[in-house]
């Protein structure tokens, strides 16, 4: 009976600790970019210090920024070391306000889809924080869906920057430029949105018989990447499931890297902050 009962009891405990041992192990690549789509929808705010390499005229071009963002209604502001933006949704008839801190020593009022905005730039501001990118892995899943496994793969964690993060890397061997047939009204912004694509990369691949963004017409053949590039390194935080950095590739290397640093999420950011009267700023 004395046996009995304690055989009886090491079953309860086993049956105790089992849920938990099965709480400790770890998400899946999938679950864990599933949790990362989560979490960008869940941002309200954010604030970070930008570190970005981004390929233009094939060199890479290093630019730092310093990131006040509001997502509804989306308010930016960006410091540049010297150069100021501020773009709030709904005011200045959409255009950005940027102070150059240099010639033509004045406040210009730019229009963010505008060529001087977008010269030796990846991406517009309304591509800034992570929106972009979550709707790039939400595609990635949507469209691989059994086979995701076959592409994603965590190879385990890794410390960056003091912050412990999953190490995920995608890779398509089957990358390639395919015909696309531009439709009617659309530019190569509305393309690359539709393909889930990098726009710079579109116009860098057709920069032989395409000048800028909007320089295509209905039924002219380009060419277009079949996904946003060739091979994909992410390092997602552990404990918020935001990327932390990420960096793409193409056939010719390292096309752009992204990493965020001193990231806070939802902090509070008061009304004055998106406006060019904070004390704070040069406008």
């Amino acid at each position: 009976m004395f046996v009995e009962k304690i055989a009886l009891g090491m079953l309860l405990v086993a049956c105790c600790l089992l849920p938990a041992a099965y709480s400790l192990s770890p998400p899946s690549c999938k679950e864990i970019l599933q949790n990362t789509i989560t979490a960008i929808e869940n941002i309200q705010t954010l604030k970070f210090h930008l570190k970005c390499n981004e390929r233009i005229n094939g060199k890479l071009l290093f630019t730092e920024s310093q990131v006040k963002l509001s997502r509804a209604p989306r308010k930016i502001y960006i410091y540049l070391k010297g150069p100021e933006l501020l773009w709030v949704e709904g005011k200045n008839n959409g255009n950005c306000l940027v102070n150059p801190q240099g010639f033509p020593y004045m406040n210009l009022n730019l229009d963010p889809m505008g060529s001087l905005m977008r010269e030796k730039q990846h991406h517009t501001i309304h591509q800034m924080g992570f929106e972009y990118f979550g709707d790039i892995i939400k595609n990635s899943l949507n469209i691989l869906g059994i086979n995701f496994d076959t592409y994603f793969k965590c190879t385990g964690t890794l410390t960056w920057n003091s912050r412990e993060c999953y190490f995920i890397t995608a890779e398509y061997p089957d990358f390639a430029y395919v015909d696309y047939t531009v439709l009617k009204g659309e530019t190569m912004v509305s393309i690359a949105h539709k393909l889930k694509v990098s726009d710079y990369m579109l116009l860098e691949i057709n920069s032989g018989k395409v000048k800028n963004f909007h320089d295509i017409k209905a039924n002219q053949k380009i060419k277009a990447p079949n996904v946003y590039g060739n091979k994909m390194v992410l390092y997602i935080d552990k404990e918020t499931f935001i990327p932390l950095v990420i960096k793409v590739y193409d056939e010719k290397g390292l096309f752009e890297s992204y990493e965020y640093h001193g990231l806070q999420l939802n902090p509070k950011i008061s009304e004055e902050e998106f406006t060019k009267e904070y004390k704070e700023y040069g406008f």
